[in-house]
């Protein structure tokens, strides 16, 4: 069942590609009516454009001050919002491209981003960046990541925003413990066991077993074994005998010093089992600050980048990226990348990630007053924009990575869990996935 949905998967992507070839380039206006294999232009740079939200309702408002700020500075443009819900956007952008009707600019994240691009509607951005007064202002391990996600060829995408691993921590229970804040592995590893005492249900780490969990997995792998790249040739790192060790050591910690209840446990029921109280040590992302601070309060806990290694080298695998696109088949190109320009710099950057509570791609916008105050956020900016920070790229670009990382190997994590699977046997099953979904992109590509 598991190759057959890989196969159909792929195949959707090429009944899409031959649809988007056989299209002609037709005459939709300026009104976001195109489809993929609608070469568009540059237009006369006023008029309408069409904009698509990919996380509509969540973001509406935040986009809409922007909108209204753009408005203001180019009264001869007017942008028409659509929000579209996440859950829903890849599905909304693979009809459009299909059957018409897409936009002028849209808000296309790192992991769908490889699927619209190779249906050949997204208008490649390295030229009009390099022109750009945006060029210099963005995060470069952000734009390596868009590129990366890409294919690694050309920039489809001018990253927003990311968030970060962040290790949250409770500052009362380590003063409390004597213990130094669990800046490196060696550090974090002595904490889980000095926090844990099992017959007062105290436990030093919570470890996520359940959905999502092979990111969290691999970036611990990662970030011990300090290997840099998820390839070597042809071939994945994941089963290289120094992630297997790191792993190892890190899945050791279940039932030890964490709770049983762990191995079934997504993000949402470990943040509230964290924020009960009675655990150390947390590796989450910057979106639960708020509930971490509504539950225990701001003098109770902080949180850092997760740890490095001993001589202080950082090693992370990459985050989800958002981002914006233009699209190829736009008629008013020169509108549009205005709107993305306006939309990334400095002052529109900030306010939008000040209220999404993520890291700007701005880098100016990364120095702002707020984000000096929100400390994990301001650690996390620094951590993913130092030049000793090494990230790892994931391959979101493969058509398979989704279900790769999911249906396929998340219940093999559980049971690697329960003892019921080595981790050598676990990364050496998905190595052998990896590498013949590599193999099959690469031939296609």
């Amino acid at each position: 069942m598991k190759t057959s949905i890989r196969r159909n998967r792929r195949a959707a992507v090429a009944v899409a590609l031959g649809s988007v070839l056989a299209l002609t380039a037709t005459a939709c206006g300026d009104d976001g009516s195109g489809s993929a294999g609608d070469k568009g232009n540059e237009g006369s740079g006023k008029g309408e454009i069409t904009f698509w939200d990919n996380n509509g309702g969540v973001r509406t408002d935040i986009w809409k001050q922007i909108i209204s700020d753009f408005e203001k500075k180019y009264p001869n443009i007017k942008v028409n919002y659509v929000g579209i819900p996440a859950a829903s956007a890849q599905s909304k952008y693979d009809t459009a491209i299909q059957g018409g009707g897409l936009p002028d600019v849209g808000g296309v994240g790192t992991a769908m981003l490889a699927e619209v691009a190779v249906q050949g509607a997204l208008e490649p951005l390295d030229s009009r960046l390099a022109k750009s007064p945006l060029n210099g202002k963005l995060s470069q391990n952000l734009l390596q990541s868009s590129k990366a996600a890409g294919g690694g060829d050309q920039l489809y995408q001018i990253p927003t925003s990311s968030n970060n691993g962040t290790l949250w921590y409770r500052t009362d229970l380590f003063d409390k413990a004597g213990l130094d804040a669990p800046t490196t592995w060696d550090k974090f590893f002595t904490a889980a066991d000095k926090l844990t005492n099992k017959g007062k249900n105290q436990f030093g780490f919570t470890i996520r077993g359940g959905e999502g969990s092979i990111a969290p997995a691999l970036d611990a792998a990662y970030s011990q074994s300090g290997i840099t790249s998820f390839w070597n040739g042809d071939k994945t790192t994941v089963n290289d005998p120094k992630n297997v060790a790191a792993l190892e050591k890190y899945v050791a910690l279940y039932k030890k010093d964490t709770p049983s209840a762990d191995v079934n446990n997504d993000f949402t029921k470990m943040v509230a089992q964290w924020d009960s109280g009675t655990i150390g040590m947390l590796s989450h992302n910057l979106g639960s600050y708020q509930d971490h601070l509504k539950a225990l309060g701001a003098d109770k806990f902080r949180g850092l980048p997760n740890p490095t290694q001993a001589d202080g080298t950082r090693v992370q695998i990459s985050n989800p990226v958002d981002g914006l696109s233009l699209f190829k088949s736009s008629k008013n190109k020169a509108a549009a990348w205005k709107f993305v320009e306006f939309a990334v710099s400095h002052a529109e950057n900030s306010k939008f990630n000040q209220s999404a509570g993520q890291i700007p791609a701005n880098t100016d916008a990364a120095q702002d007053a707020w984000i000096q105050k929100a400390e994990p956020t301001k650690l996390a900016a620094e951590a993913l924009n130092g030049t000793g920070t090494k990230i790892v790229q994931l391959p979101y670009y493969l058509p398979d990575w989704n279900t790769i990382s999911k249906a396929d190997n998340e219940p093999n994590f559980q049971k690697v869990l329960l003892g019921k699977m080595s981790v050598k046997d676990f990364l050496n099953t998905l190595a052998d996935q990896l590498n013949k979904a590599q193999a099959d992109w690469k031939q296609n590509h």
